[in-house]
């Protein structure tokens, strides 16, 4: 298969953690061509959808030198492709969906993978709230009352931005805490709105991660946040951890499974504090390489024996 990686520099990933490096090493292992390309690169013209690409010829988890290039900078044909990743990190921004409305005029003809219609229906944030029984009270919001009404009735709650990601920008607001207003100004500087949600305790024990693969679960890391510290997220000093599901999982999983995969969000990685579900993550979903250390199953490769059967 020629694979197109639509991603941040892979030469500035962490070798050790990033999914994307992890799934196009794998992919190199299995015999198929690899291309990458920044979302800047991408050009649409007299209908024709192309990006200025470079063919990966090895990875290396040597920081110093990460990749060895098969060739320099190319212009290709994206429509020549048999698959393209979407796979840059947020914001969410019209800059990211921008980059859905191009590669949507592919799908008649590659692979693409997420959906990219569903990923700009689905923010992660806004996702959640169609399965109102799974996750903690919320609000999502730029009126500064309904904010203040909320803390009030939920006393200790986190905020963060609606289309934020890595655990930037995210607060914890106990009743004592004196910084709302100050948070606000900062907050509400720009036009986007802001999400909160009710403190969960369970998430000292840790904010789980479980990577499903067409709508089933096929691995989950537990993800434990540094002492003094709200967020969990891994390079932010947060530990990883093996893990079991647990029948609440299970549950979620079943639940929100056949969605994904009927919407075309094959790879999505999902959020678990105690019983609630906080987060669903489709757009550059993480944690397969700790998975695997810890002794869970390669998701990459069975994410691309996935593939290659859709595309047999």
């Amino acid at each position: 298969m020629r694979i197109a990686f639509q991603m941040d520099p892979i030469e500035a990933v962490d070798v050790h953690a990033d999914t994307s490096y992890a799934l196009a090493r794998t992919a190199l292992a299995r015999g198929h061509t690899v291309y990458t390309y920044h979302p800047n690169d991408l050009v649409y013209e007299d209908t024709q959808i192309s990006a200025t690409a470079r063919r990966i010829e090895a990875l290396e988890e040597t920081p110093e030198h990460i990749v060895t290039w098969a060739e320099g900078p190319s212009v290709q044909d994206l429509a020549k492709m048999d698959v393209l990743l979407i796979r840059q990190d947020p914001p969410f921004d019209m800059a990211y969906l921008t980059t859905t409305w191009i590669v949507e005029r592919l799908m008649d003809r590659v692979l693409v993978l997420n959906n990219p219609i569903e990923i700009r229906n689905a923010p992660e944030k806004i996702l959640v709230t169609d399965y109102r029984d799974l996750t903690p009270p919320t609000l999502i919001t730029r009126n500064v009352d309904a904010l203040k009404n909320f803390r009030a009735k939920h006393k200790d709650i986190i905020i963060k931005p609606l289309y934020g990601n890595g655990g930037a920008g995210v607060f914890r607001l106990r009743p004592e805490n004196e910084n709302f207003n100050s948070l606000m100004d900062l907050f509400l500087a720009n036009r986007e709105p802001l999400i909160a949600q009710q403190y969960l305790p369970a998430v000292r024990a840790g904010d789980k991660r479980i990577i499903l693969l067409d709508g089933k679960p096929v691995g989950a890391l537990n993800r434990i946040p540094a002492e003094g510290e709200a967020r969990s997220n891994l390079h932010v000093g947060g530990r990883a951890e093996a893990v079991e599901l647990t029948d609440r999982d299970r549950e979620i999983c079943r639940r929100i499974g056949p969605d994904l995969s009927r919407r075309g969000l094959i790879f999505a990685g999902i959020d678990v504090i105690g019983d609630h579900l906080t987060e669903i993550n489709v757009t550059s979903p993480t944690g397969i390489q700790e998975i695997h250390r810890f002794g869970g199953p390669d998701i990459a490769d069975l994410f691309w024996q996935w593939v290659e059967r859709r595309l047999d």
